[in-house]
């Protein structure tokens, strides 16, 4: 146990923790498991940047493919052309030749170049083929990285919701470990406990008396309550420790009557009324006897009454009935 606040007679309010046992070890459990948390954070981070540098560079790699296959392109109609001038001074070369207008050695000059300007244009063609294969190649690669790193930010991003459910579990041990009032009072009983003091499962702490106006509470025997005590009926309250010859009495009235016997007995609450003359300092926890009256019959008709019980009784016999003070208390 950390701290404890049970103090009798200490005002409550609902969801005040009274009692805080040791949730160290939760806490830095807790604590471990965020700073995980965010770890994985950080990563997903730091792999959602790299994606975004992949597409960018992805995008500048796919402008400078174009410009380089446009000036390939360039450069092989170039070539294509330079090819089709020196092709057609080739074919003209045997006529001047004929003619005597162009000698043996120019028109080999002319075959070679036209041969050089054919490989150079074709060298130029399969620059152009090769750099569209490179891009191609150079895109599939990213993609292939980019995948990668998305299916890590997808494997990281699966473990939040168990590190998630591992802080829920922990934070509920701790709760567990709190003891709250379940409503507002007053503290009518506490146990007395020190910090570092061992407490087990079902020990009790103490008792909250709810905040409103006190209830007389009575058990009365089954036969004697089941279908005689109804809501509403007058009552009259006597105390042990105030005698009603010098304190008076305390009017009441049935409030509620439980509808299941428990133990022999059925659960009897009253309204009390303060204002009928008595003297007694009402105030939770006062033991004491009360009669309820189930109903109202004159002297003519209790006398007819005992009559009719003398006769009816067997003859040699007697016929008695006996009752007893149902004990209650506040």
């Amino acid at each position: 146990m950390v701290e404890a606040g049970l103090v009798i007679g200490r005002e409550v309010k609902q969801g005040e923790i009274l009692v805080e046992l040791d949730s160290a070890s939760e806490r830095l459990q807790i604590a471990e498991e965020r700073s995980r948390q965010a770890a994985l954070g950080a990563q997903i981070e730091a792999l959602r940047e790299q994606i975004a540098a992949e597409d960018r560079a992805k995008e500048q790699e796919r402008t400078a493919a174009q410009s380089g296959r446009e000036q390939n392109q360039a450069d092989a109609r170039e070539a294509e052309t330079a090819l089709a001038h020196a092709e057609s001074a080739e074919r003209r070369f045997p006529q001047l030749s004929s003619e005597g207008l162009a000698s043996a050695r120019e028109y080999q000059q002319a075959r070679s170049e036209a041969r050089r300007l054919r490989a150079v244009a074709d060298s130029r063609g399969i620059a152009v083929e090769r750099g569209g294969q490179d891009q191609l190649t150079r895109a599939s690669d990213r993609a292939a990285r980019i995948q990668g790193l998305q299916s890590q930010i997808a494997t990281l991003e699966a473990e939040i919701p168990t590190i998630d459910a591992a802080i829920e579990r922990l934070q509920h041990e701790i709760g567990r470990r709190s003891v709250r009032a379940p409503v507002d009072g007053r503290l009518g009983e506490a146990a007395v406990i020190r910090p570092g003091a061992v407490l087990k499962e079902g020990d009790r702490l103490g008792a909250i008396v709810p905040s409103g106006r006190l209830r007389a509470v009575a058990e009365f025997p089954a036969e004697d309550a089941m279908g005689r005590i109804r809501p509403g009926q007058p009552a009259r309250l006597r105390l042990d420790g105030f005698p009603w010859i010098e304190y008076g009495t305390v009017t009441a009235r049935v409030a509620r009557v439980a509808g299941e016997v428990r133990d022999g007995a059925v659960r009897v609450e009253f309204s009390l009324n303060p204002a009928s003359g008595s003297r007694i300092p009402l105030q939770h926890g006062l033991p004491g006897s009360v009669e309820v009256e189930v109903e109202r019959s004159t002297p003519l008709a209790l006398v007819l009454r005992h009559a009719g019980r003398q006769w009816a009784a067997p003859r040699g016999g007697k016929n008695q009935a006996a009752g007893r003070p149902a004990e209650g208390g506040f």
